[in-house]
């Protein structure tokens, strides 16, 4: 793990820190990249966390939500005790079994989802496979198919 203090600053609506470069290199190194989001873990005041790193307008960002850091973004100005290292395990959400069984039940659904951008997809398999029940993953397997066959919304969004 990299240690280091880092000040909790703002963008727009969002809390993040700086990842010191010396740390940045390391953790390209690990990840065997310096594009993309990559993948890290660590600790946030002693709190493990795990959370990707981020390029936005020309910054590394380290994000901080409210699961990292309870109230993070009144905290701003605060400074904050961090370790990162990069996280190698697979982060992949893979859509529920019926989702799969009711794409391959209807093909046109099948194309619309394969043709949908990576995060769009990883948004639909997150949504269902978060779900807590049988009745609720059925009704909203039926809305997504809908959806993706451009009948209706799912997870706010109108024709994909």
């Amino acid at each position: 793990m990299h240690p280091f203090q880092a000040t909790i600053e703002l963008i727009g609506i969002n809390p993040y820190v700086y990842v010191p470069d010396p740390m940045l290199a390391e953790i390209f190194k690990q990840a065997g990249r310096e594009k993309g989001p990559i993948p890290i873990q660590g600790t946030l005041n002693d709190t493990p966390y795990q959370q990707t790193l981020v390029k936005y307008a020309g910054a590394w960002r380290l994000y901080i939500n409210i699961v990292m850091l309870k109230n993070s973004p009144k905290r701003i100005g605060e400074v904050v005790e961090v370790t990162v290292l990069h996280d190698p395990e697979p982060r992949e959400i893979l859509p529920p079994p019926s989702f799969v069984a009711a794409l391959a039940d209807q093909p046109e659904a099948q194309c619309a989802y394969d043709s949908l951008p990576a995060s769009r997809r990883l948004e639909i398999n997150r949504y269902l496979a978060n779900l807590k029940t049988e009745e609720s993953l059925a009704r909203n397997t039926t809305k997504a198919i809908a959806f993706l066959l451009g009948n209706g919304r799912f997870v706010g969004r109108g024709k994909p």
